[in-house]
């Protein structure tokens, strides 16, 4: 069990690492293609990285919540976490350095990483402690399958809908409708309501994976291949009529992406479990405090992008430009050993605080 959970860590740890990493370059004038999400249809290595993430709280949530009955204790505890995680969001979302430091209302940005994260795991949880694996599955088919009927065969006031990005499409509407100018876009938000729905379905993916983890299957990393690699055959497949789109968080890109995660570990598992090779270690120190890490390096970069040198050049920018850019070298090049001297410190950190026995739970 114990190993099992310390697979668990290094796969959260890598994804959290890769979060930082595809958030801040030097410059996002100049990043490498695998580094930047597909404009809309499609998917990069970048577009994994979140899903991954909300697949392992699924697979966390089945080793921690697996042996918890659905009491008021349990509840609570759920819902004071979610809260927690929605709170951090919208505080990313309405800080700025200026006094009173809060954005006014009208210019904070509702929807986030961390409000997805803290919605998916509040929903995944409570189904979880409720239901047996047959009801989760159930109600994993049915969100799939439902969310791919209202966006591609409910028609929008007359209209017949569409995956593109348009009015007619049913994410942006309700987006627009609802959330209106506290989105991402004007006309999007990948962290939007309705797009919410299917996430959840990801990290149902991660708690079926968790139970076989925890379950007596022999050669469970074989089989975690096979299932990956059933669900990334399936998500293409569907992909032909309802296209893989982080943005949407298609029922396609929900079977894409829980293939991935369960192959990838799959991998991780075999090593360190199975065969017993002691690495992927720091990455484990990232995963014991996943959120904090994560909730760290998005407020310091905040800031960063706010505080001024000049009327010109903000402290990021200074950074980049004195430091990272020259004559001889790729800027592409330079914009990732940016990102990359950001992603060491929060290591550093995270290595700081295992060793110092410093767990921060969200």
């Amino acid at each position: 069990m114990k190993e099992r959970i310390i697979s668990v860590d290094i796969f959260r740890g890598l994804t959290i690492v890769l979060m930082i990493l595809v958030n801040t370059p030097g410059t996002w004038s100049h990043v490498y293609a695998p580094f930047l999400h597909a404009k809309w249809h499609g998917y990069t290595p970048t577009d994994l990285v979140f899903p991954f993430f909300l697949f392992i709280v699924g697979t966390s949530i089945a080793f921690a919540y697996n042996n918890k009955t659905a009491t008021s204790a349990t509840y609570k505890k759920i819902t004071v976490r979610a809260l927690k995680l929605i709170g951090l969001g919208l505080f990313l979302g309405a800080f700025t350095i200026h006094f009173p430091f809060f954005k006014d209302l009208e210019n904070i940005r509702f929807p986030g990483v961390l409000q997805r994260i803290g919605i998916v795991f509040f929903f995944a949880a409570i189904l979880f402690i409720n239901f047996n694996w047959k009801v989760l599955l159930g109600i994993c088919i049915t969100i799939v399958l439902g969310y791919w009927i209202w966006m591609g065969f409910i028609p929008i006031n007359g209209m017949e809908p569409t995956f593109d990005r348009a009015p007619n499409n049913w994410a942006n509407y309700i987006d627009l409708n609802v959330i209106g100018t506290h989105m991402y876009k004007e006309d999007y938000d990948p962290e939007g309501l309705l797009s919410t729905l299917p996430s959840i379905a990801t990290s149902l993916m991660g708690i079926f994976t968790g139970l076989i983890l925890l379950s007596k299957q022999a050669k469970k990393e074989i089989v975690l291949v096979l299932l990956g690699a059933a669900l990334v055959v399936a998500g293409h497949l569907w992909d032909l009529i309802f296209p893989i789109n982080k943005a949407l968080w298609s029922s396609s890109f929900v079977l894409v992406t829980a293939g991935w995660a369960n192959i990838f570990l799959a991998l991780i598992y075999y090593l360190t479990d199975v065969k017993g090779f002691k690495f992927g270690s720091i990455f484990r120190y990232a995963g014991s405090n996943a959120i904090t890490v994560y909730f760290l390096s998005s407020f310091i970069t905040k800031i960063f992008y706010s505080i001024k040198i000049d009327e010109q050049t903000t402290l990021h920018q200074w950074l980049f430009q004195n430091i990272y850019l020259h004559d001889f070298m790729q800027v592409e090049l330079s914009s990732l050993l940016y990102g990359l001297t950001v992603v060491s410190f929060y290591m550093l950190l995270a290595y700081v605080m295992y060793r110092r026995k410093i767990f921060i739970k969200v």
